[in-house]
């Protein structure tokens, strides 16, 4: 009767126990939205920022997260992300999607890369590259992972009705959108609307021109186009200009002219650098960020540009209408060659032609400036030292392309973009064991353990039905 009693209690114990388990597990479903965040980075903690943009939400937004197999870490913090915004707000959906597996969809939003993410919503849709989500953290095993801000910035770009033209110069052999697909779909993502205009051509500037674009020009401008331009520079016009090795730069007249105006000057000196070179390169580096809005933000998450055959450019202090902050600079051990002819001819270039002279500039050199007013500081000019990076080719790597993004977003003086601090995580350890070590873990945790655990429970069980 006794052994009764005590079976019997136990199992009304055990009973009990799963009861208030099933009870407190339907208690906490019932508290949706609710959660609490115990990890170190805070990583399911979205920002005031997002939430307030996910509460706007009012249709349908799905993201196609196209991931690369064998990626799990990597795709598992975007997913959880993308799983948080839909927790937040049910219209927001999202789905996972090998390419190779589903080329179909891939073909549809013509995806040419892993990791790239299409917010998609009412017809309209940004691209988000994932592989720009990560960056270098503040030590060397940690990193910043930037996706909230990324995807809460699309979100916004997606719900923003304003109208955006942005219009390339031509005419003068610079890259045009047709030859800068790269380029074009990166801006078309953003939401600007990019067209060509050929100045000598239609002799005016569109009424919904804000910015307009010279990309590597080959040729001097005329008299009347270069009268156009520093009257919309003048007025309310903003410019972007990039400067590529050419024929014929140094009788240029018309284009140094405006660069003049805005207080910048092209030396027409071709970088070699000895240090931050990409694969030994001395024509090909990584130059230094200048402290500014444009750069901050690639700065502090570790991500580089690369600039391949860049120029040299200089800024007048003293210019009375406009300021300029250098962007981009070389380090003091680089050179800027003042005789190109040896780089634009057809000939192999030795390494006896990267030799310094006397004639060459000596480093730091300074390769882009943002230029603005000096009565009230408002954008008016972003000029680079370098066209090379704007091609499909070089445009991929790191952070070329959001450089540019940035630059345009600042001369447009974008009130849709925001900044949310990047969560920082520990990187994971990679272990190497020998086999033998292998071989003793896996024995060791999946026979050697469950037997000791054997082994004590029978033990005990003998002993006790011997007392």
């Amino acid at each position: 009767m006794k052994n009764w009693m005590k079976g019997t209690n136990a199992v009304i114990l055990a009973v009990a126990a799963v009861g208030i388990f099933i009870l407190l597990t339907i208690f906490l479903y019932s508290l949706k939205g609710t959660q609490w965040d115990l990890t170190k980075s805070k990583k399911y903690t979205l920002s005031d920022q997002t939430i307030t943009a996910l509460k706007q939400v009012k249709d349908d937004i799905h993201v196609t997260a196209f991931t690369e197999p064998g990626q799990g870490a990597v795709n598992r913090q975007i997913t959880d992300l993308l799983e948080e915004y839909h927790k937040r707000n049910s219209k927001f959906t999202w789905e996972e999607v090998d390419p190779k597996k589903k080329p179909a969809i891939a073909e549809k939003y013509k995806i040419e890369q892993y990791n790239t993410l299409v917010f998609e919503m009412g017809g309209k849709t940004k691209n988000v590259d994932g592989n720009s989500l990560f960056g270098q953290g503040s030590t060397q095993t940690s990193y910043a992972f930037s996706g909230e801000e990324k995807f809460t910035q699309a979100i916004l770009t997606l719900m923003s009705n304003e109208k955006k033209s942005l219009y390339l110069i031509s005419g003068h052999g610079e890259l045009t959108a047709a030859n800068a697909a790269g380029l074009t779909a990166a801006f078309t993502d953003e939401g600007y609307e990019v067209k060509d205009l050929n100045l000598f051509k239609e002799a005016a500037i569109p009424e919904d021109a804000k910015t307009l674009m010279v990309l590597g020009p080959q040729s001097d401008i005329s008299d009347k186009e270069a009268e156009l331009l520093k009257g919309f520079v003048k007025d309310k016009g903003k410019l972007f200009v990039s400067l590529g090795l050419a024929k014929g730069m140094d009788t240029w007249k018309n284009w140094n002219d405006l660069l003049n105006t805005l207080g910048v000057k092209n030396d027409q000196a071709l970088i070699v650098e000895s240090k931050q070179t990409l694969q030994n390169d001395p024509l090909t580096f990584v130059p230094s960020y200048g402290y500014h809005e444009i750069t901050s933000k690639l700065d502090g998450q570790g991500i580089v540009v690369a600039l391949p055959a860049a120029l040299a450019l200089g800024n007048d202090a003293n210019n009375a209408d406009y300021q300029s902050t250098a962007l981009l600079r070389t380090s003091d051990a680089a050179i800027g060659k003042v005789d190109l002819s040896k780089f634009l001819g057809a000939g192999n270039i030795t390494a006896n032609d990267l030799k310094a002279t006397d004639k060459d500039l000596k480093g730091p050199l300074d390769l882009a400036y943002a230029v603005s007013t000096k009565t009230d500081s408002k954008p008016k000019a972003v000029i680079i030292g370098n066209t090379y990076f704007l091609t499909n080719d070089v445009l991929s790597f790191q952070g070329n392309k959001d450089f540019i993004l940035n630059s345009v977003g600042w001369l447009d003086e974008q009130q849709t973009s925001l900044t949310i601090r990047p969560r920082e995580d520990e990187q994971m350890q990679q272990v190497f064991i020998t086999q033998a070590k292998g071989d003793m873990i896996l024995y060791g945790t999946t026979i050697g353990i469950p037997l000791v655990f054997l082994l004590i429970g029978g033990a005990i069980w003998w002993r006790r039905r011997k007392g």
